[in-house]
């Protein structure tokens, strides 16, 4: 379902309306997922986010990535969780371009890989300047291929003070957040709050 949000663009501010996208699906082994999609025509700025038909608890989840099996695993993450390789010492957290996505654990190391490429890249460009963060980059990159090929292990952890990420395995573990944890977490996008007479009568049906 698709429909024209009369709010403005919380990037460029554009009073032209957000374009909504809404899809209703089952993710198999989840449950029925909302995924919402927000587009401004105007300046391109674009958010995607998963969300569960039952409300959710703020919560953590985890599990030790320590043979390559794991790396099949399935992940739902929102634009509200923070992902963490624990022993890695690596984080991501949700900043106002954060997207949610479903991967699985290879996808969310391929997305770590892509983000110390971006800096070895960069380092590499510094000449002599640079040399640690290369040597730096370079063992992070060669720790991840260690976990990969089943030689190493690593705890994936994802924090979602929204509640709405999740890990598909039997060893996967989950419990609720405390606030003092909350505390500490981003929230991720400010996505603008849409009052029910922003949206049509075909949308409100639908939802």
């Amino acid at each position: 379902m698709e429909s024209i949000v009369h709010q403005p663009c919380p990037i460029c501010h554009s009073n032209e309306g957000l374009n909504l996208i809404v899809n209703i699906s089952e993710i198999p082994y989840f449950g029925e997922h909302t995924e919402m999609t927000i587009v401004c025509n105007s300046c391109g700025w674009k958010n995607t986010d998963f969300i569960p038909a039952e409300g959710k608890k703020p919560s953590a989840w985890s599990i030790i990535v320590s043979s390559a099996d794991d790396l099949a695993t399935r992940v739902v993450r929102s634009s509200s969780c923070t992902v963490r390789l624990v022993e890695l010492g690596l984080e991501v957290e949700p900043g106002d371009n954060a997207t949610g996505y479903v991967s699985n654990v290879e996808g969310v190391f391929k997305r770590f890989e892509d983000a110390i490429g971006i800096i070895y890249r960069s380092a590499l460009s510094e000449g002599e300047k640079g040399k640690k963060d290369v040597e730096a980059c370079e063992e992070l990159i060669g720790k991840i291929n260690s976990i990969k090929n089943g030689n190493s292990s690593v705890e994936l952890l994802l924090l979602d003070p929204m509640g709405h990420s999740q890990i598909l395995h039997q060893k996967a573990k989950s419990w609720d957040l405390k606030k003092e944890d909350i505390a500490n977490l981003s929230l991720g996008p400010q996505i603008p709050v849409f009052d029910s007479s922003d949206l049509d009568d075909s949308f409100k049906m639908a939802t």
